[in-house]
């Protein structure tokens, strides 16, 4: 299945499941490791995920502590390393961070690298290579020590910027302004001197442009910046979300959005050194609720991703951690399924995807329905950058559907676009972000997915953000077994 423009307003399929109210199963013995020779090489730190090549499937890029970026390109589910075939690097300065976005809008996605004092910008030239343009650009090669680097569009100009988080110094914004890239983090009130490791990027406040969360370390307090027409204001300690007080040891690091409890809004959760925190949402009131519903993640967590891995209708919640052995690190991970907003934990240390102690992202690269799971594992030396695939009983994986949010081209990825699907009867069935990445170590440039457990006919949403405030476009009535293995594409109006 090969991706097309669009030659109307907007253009839309959709892959959908036959309804059924049976049990949906879920144990993780359905996962089970893919080729796991090619994904063990150690010291693995970021992953994220794209369909660089325009095949219909997502393809991964892993950083390592080497300075290698890999490109595990996916051919019909087996993967094989391009990464150094196509240009990008095979050693250098410890790499800490990957981003995929359209920056120059021609509909393939681009690669930003965030290594030890030093940035990559590579362009993706139709899938065959890519070019380095970093220098070119007017991406400065300063010292940056980043975990976490996000493409957003953050001016509402319809071209995406990069946000760049800095453990080691003030944080760094790039404005895109078509033929350069322009540093902007000081003007805009960005350049945030605290330790920033995690970043997320969502429209907190409903006005129609994206804020961020940043997740701090080393006892800095966390920031929200609320983004007021392109200048950034840190509103965190007035909404309850700056976790003051803590010591040298803790802080915030990875943060992941999403709408756990099917209400409409998104709600953030932040995985600390510390006790973790889950702020639910409450129309842009900001309630920590962690132990309310379940989710007790006390140690040494470093990122957290969204994903429904039961396929039953609402978002479970994966979080890495690690602690220590004498001078071995251990992964000591937690995946919480969430049942009707409570939430049980699932993962024993003995599971085999308890296989983390970086990033963690929730990715269906096999097409089947189901959602796969890609790890970090930067510190042990028994374990690199493995993936799991999910295989869930036809069933539950024919409850699927995935939507593709896209520019007014049919291009780029709107980041930061939200999507909720409501069934016949207009009740929400589930809220999706179109993600900037799961704030520490992880990304991806993927449609959004829903689970329909019991729907037969559907209206998705689409709420964009403009430089006209936030405008939504409604696809109404559809019926989910007409479309079966398609997807959703909804064009910007």
């Amino acid at each position: 299945m090969r991706k097309s423009h669009f030659r109307s307003r907007f253009a839309l399929a959709l892959m959908v499941a036959v309804p059924s109210a049976a049990s949906l199963g879920g144990a993780l013995d359905t996962f089970t490791p893919v080729q796991p020779e090619i994904f063990a090489t150690p010291g693995a730190f970021s992953s994220a995920w794209a369909d660089f090549d325009s095949d219909a499937d997502a393809d991964l890029a892993v950083s390592f502590r080497s300075g290698e970026v890999r490109l595990y390109r996916n051919d019909h589910g087996s993967f094989k390393n391009v990464g150094g075939q196509l240009g990008l690097p095979a050693s250098g300065p410890e790499a800490r961070s990957l981003a995929w976005g359209d920056f120059d809008g021609d509909g393939d996605a681009d690669l930003y690298i965030g290594a030890k004092d030093r940035s990559y910008l590579f362009r993706n030239e139709r899938g065959a290579g890519f070019k380095e343009v970093t220098a070119e650009l007017g991406i400065k090669q300063r010292a940056i020590n980043s975990r976490q680097a996000s493409w957003i569009d953050y001016d509402n100009d319809g071209d995406l910027d990069l946000h760049v988080a800095n453990r080691a110094g003030p944080n760094v914004l790039f404005r895109n302004d078509g033929s350069r890239f322009v540093e902007t983090a000081e003007a805009v009130g960005l350049a945030d001197r605290r330790r920033t490791v995690g970043a997320c990027w969502f429209d907190m406040d409903q006005d129609g442009d994206l804020d961020v969360f940043l997740a701090n370390q080393n006892g800095d307090a966390d920031a929200l910046y609320r983004n007021d027409a392109g200048r950034f204001i840190d509103v965190a300690a007035s909404l309850g979300v700056a976790s003051p007080g803590r010591d040298s040891s803790q802080g915030g690091v990875g943060c992941t959005v999403g709408d756990y409890d099917n209400d409409g809004d998104f709600d953030l959760f932040v995985a600390m050194y510390g006790m973790s925190r889950l702020y639910r949402n409450d129309g842009g009131v900001f309630k920590d609720v962690a132990m309310d519903v379940g989710i007790v993640v006390d140690g040494h967590a470093v990122a957290a991703s969204w994903g429904d891995y039961d396929n039953d209708g609402d978002l479970d919640l994966y979080v890495t951690d690690y602690h220590k052995e004498g001078e071995v690190s251990r992964p000591a991970s937690h995946l919480f399924r969430n049942d009707a907003g409570k939430f049980v934990s699932v993962l024993e240390q003995d599971d085999l995807i308890n296989a983390a102690d970086h990033g963690v992202q929730w990715a269906d690269y096999d097409n089947d329905g189901d959602l796969d799971v890609s790890l970090t594992q930067g510190y042990s030396a028994d374990a690199g950058a493995p993936v799991f695939r999910n295989e869930l009983n036809r069933r539950a994986r024919d409850r699927s559907m995935r939507v593709a949010v896209l520019d007014r081209r049919g291009r780029a990825a709107r980041v930061g676009a939200e999507v909720r699907v409501f069934n016949d009867a207009g009740r929400l069935l589930g809220a999706q972000l179109v993600s900037s990445g799961d704030g520490y170590g992880a990304q991806s440039a993927l449609p959004v997915r829903f689970v329909l457990v019991d729907a037969k006919r559907v209206t998705v949403e689409v709420t964009y953000l403009t430089s006209h405030g936030r405008v939504q476009q409604r696809v109404e009535k559809l019926r989910p077994a007409q479309w079966m293995n398609r997807l959703v594409q909804v064009r910007e109006p």
